[in-house]
């Protein structure tokens, strides 16, 4: 079941027991693996972020800014200061000031300008912002995202940019995408990240990959970050 964009961000009450069961259902599915559960809250309101606060959650992730930064700001001062938030939007130029300053990790990183523009805006402020870079491995046209080749062609140069750390890689399979295809992506994006450390000698640590409809295939593959929102709020 997907969630109608005409219901972004609506405040409806979440309850929070419901919210915990979902999350101990999740952390029982992955539990031989270790992995960070990012709350997806781009759909729902401030109540929801409040609920997955309550229970247990610290990781939140927003794909708009202007929307994210309303509900960001009327947080409690304790669950602004004890989250991490997260950007896994396409991001545009003209946002990357808003999203840097109230964001602590981007995913959604997808061409050497957008990492320049990140790493001026960071330096502006003396910050070490966390990246990753946003791999396209399906060849998805109505989707963001480096090709293989591209970004082996910038990495060399993001890599000097001063204001950002690089921390991994970022993926969204195909809607509807079966068993097989699932697992030959993500498993793509793990080798992938392994080749680049090698050729560049550094450390990625971090794969964004896997949502709420394939996020089992995922972890399977190495992810180490999901990326889950109606399995937690419905």
């Amino acid at each position: 079941m997907l969630i109608p964009s005409g219901s972004w961000g609506e405040d409806i009450a979440i309850d929070c027991s419901l919210v915990k069961s979902n999350l101990s259902a999740i952390k029982n599915k992955i539990a031989h693996y270790n992995v960070k559960i990012i709350a997806v809250t781009k759909y729902f309101g401030l109540k929801a972020m409040q609920a997955g606060y309550e229970a247990g959650l610290r990781d939140f992730a927003e794909s708009r800014a202007v929307e994210a930064i309303e509900k960001i700001e009327q947080l409690p001062r304790d669950i602004r200061k004890e989250s991490t938030f997260h950007f896994i939007g396409h991001l545009q130029s003209n946002k990357v000031d808003k999203v840097v300053k109230n964001f602590d990790v981007i995913h959604s990183v997808d061409s050497l300008k957008i990492a320049a523009a990140i790493s001026k805006t960071a330096c502006s402020l003396n910050k070490r912002e966390k990246i990753l870079l946003q791999i396209n491995n399906a060849g998805e046209t109505q989707k963001s995202g480096y090709t293989k080749e591209q970004l082996r062609e910038d990495l060399k140069n993001i890599l000097t940019l001063d204001g950002i750390e690089v921390v991994g890689l970022m993926n969204m399979a195909p809607i509807n995408a079966k068993p097989d295809e699932l697992n030959r992506l993500f498993k793509d994006v793990y080798t992938f990240r392994n080749d680049l450390e090698q050729c560049y000698n550094i450390t990625l640590p971090e794969l964004s990959m896997g949502m709420s409809d394939d996020y089992e295939y995922a972890v399977a593959n190495g992810a180490t970050m999901i990326r889950i929102g109606r399995k937690l709020f419905t």
